[in-house]
């Protein structure tokens, strides 16, 4: 093998290390560290929290994002306070 061949060949070890490595928490402080599905499951569960799928308009949606962007909240807790107030009105 040549020289120029074993420098290349180092590199992109060190470039697939890197890759791997992920962020390191000296400059982000934690930003790498991702909570798995399982744990999520569970912080949920503890917060009284059930998963409810439904399938809504795209128009509808959007006014969603942007009411709860305007808001300063996430869209889950804008989404259950439109619904706890459309039931808590009489019909």
């Amino acid at each position: 093998m040549k020289l120029t061949d074993l420098h290349k060949n180092r590199g992109l070890k060190i470039a697939g290390e890197a890759r791997q490595a992920g962020v390191p928490d000296r400059f982000a402080k934690g930003a790498g560290e991702a909570v798995d599905k399982r744990e999520q499951r569970k912080r949920d569960a503890a917060a009284g929290l059930v998963p409810f799928a439904c399938k809504l308009h795209g128009d509808l949606v959007r006014e969603l994002q942007e009411r709860a962007t305007a808001e300063g909240t996430g869209l889950n807790e804008t989404v259950a306070a439109l619904l706890r107030r459309a039931l808590d009105t009489p019909r």
